[in-house]
């Protein structure tokens, strides 16, 4: 498995709704290292698939047709 799609699963599947750099780290085998972690949460970021804030990372990409289908025929406020 590549390591973007590792980390990817990691973050979609985990039990907090939040999680930390180093709590992440951990949870992934000792073979990914930093700098491509750090490359790797930024390509997710850029890709809207990660929120990282102060607190932690959070996963956000829903890609639900019907969400997609209900946010297209919505009206903005």
């Amino acid at each position: 498995m590549n390591t973007i799609k590792m980390v990817e699963e990691t973050l979609q599947n985990m039990d907090e709704s939040i999680i930390s750099v180093a709590e992440l780290k951990r949870k992934l085998p000792k073979q990914v290292n930093h700098n491509t972690l750090t490359t790797i949460l930024e390509y997710l970021e850029e890709s809207d698939k990660i929120a990282v804030s102060i607190k932690g990372i959070t996963w956000i990409h829903n890609d639900h047709p019907g969400l997609n289908k209900a946010i297209s025929r919505g009206i903005e406020l």
